[in-house]
């Protein structure tokens, strides 16, 4: 069956792409420690070695919290600002790393060297960033239009939700789900197209996105459901392990470290087995249709 030989095929072009997966792991970790090392510096200097966590301990002290009263407004900036610079880093990185990812999970690509990754990544960077927002902004906007036009316009300003609300809330997400399952399957089959054609297109890509979705709807749909119900367990487990771990020892806090950098490694290799799966299944639906004008054409 299409579907399965396509999830095979993306499992084992993502272990292909490990060293991809390691660059992608290693430069998101720089980037998080960026944002929570400086921090940690801000409460160590809040707290410090004093005996205020011993006064607390004992009650709700106004005089503490007032001398820290000058801390917790820095870190409150420094939570607001630090927080957008990240995201908006994050994207950029995401975006670029994404065209390295891509390229090395073709079926023509041959071994990864590092210096290619970066290479391909550097040239699909604009390609890449210019797909994420447009994708970005088309499902805000069914978020809108779904979900939040909806449940706000059954809010009843005296009584607040009520049983209808968390009804049609429940059945405008499960719809506006399906959607986003759908326009992740379009970006991801734009970036595959970009990553193969001998003359790169945005809009061309982006048409390509849509038409290859809704053509191969019964076979491209099915293969992103599975992969994603998969990608949001693994998400929820890996939530549920860090969460219950309470170490109470420097060496339990550097366990747990490890353990969620493993999990994460783990998540990035989900992601590359999700976009190796539907290059796969790019190439295929490409082989059974080898006059295809849409595919490795400007």
């Amino acid at each position: 069956m299409k579907i399965f030989k396509s999830l095979g095929s993306g499992a084992q072009r993502a272990f292909k792409s490990w060293k991809g997966v390691l660059i992608i792991w290693l430069i998101s970790l720089l980037l998080v420690s960026l944002f929570v090392i400086p921090m940690k510096g801000i409460l160590r200097t809040g707290f410090g070695s004093s005996t205020i966590t011993e006064t607390l301990r004992s009650g709700i002290n106004i005089d503490v919290i007032s001398d820290l009263e000058q801390y917790f407004s820095s870190l409150i900036s420094y939570l607001s600002s630090g927080f957008f610079l990240l995201i908006f880093l994050g994207i950029l990185i995401n975006s670029f790393l994404a065209g390295g990812l891509f390229s090395s999970l073709k079926k023509s690509s041959g071994r990864l060297s590092t210096p290619e990754f970066f290479r391909t990544s550097a040239r699909f960077f604009w390609y890449f960033l210019g797909m994420y927002l447009m994708i970005a902004l088309i499902i805000i906007v069914f978020a809108f239009l779904i979900v939040g036009l909806p449940v706000g316009l059954t809010v009843k300003p005296d009584t607040g939700a009520g049983t209808i609300t968390y009804i049609i809330g429940i059945i405008s997400v499960s719809i506006f789900s399906i959607v986003e399952v759908i326009l992740l399957l379009v970006a991801d089959y734009a970036r595959a197209w970009l990553v193969s054609a001998e003359k790169p297109a945005f809009f061309k890509a982006l048409g390509f996105g849509f038409s290859e979705t809704f053509r191969h709807f019964g076979s491209s749909f099915p293969m992103m459901l599975i992969i994603m119900v998969l990608i949001v367990l693994f998400g929820w487990m890996a939530a549920k392990i860090i969460g219950i771990w309470k170490p109470g020892t420097g060496g339990g806090v550097f366990l747990l470290f490890v353990v969620s950098q493993i999990l994460f490694f783990i998540k990035v290799l989900l992601k590359a087995w999700r976009y190796g799966s539907v290059t796969s299944l790019m190439e295929t639906n490409k082989s059974e249709v080898p006059s295809d004008p849409s595919v490795g054409t400007s």
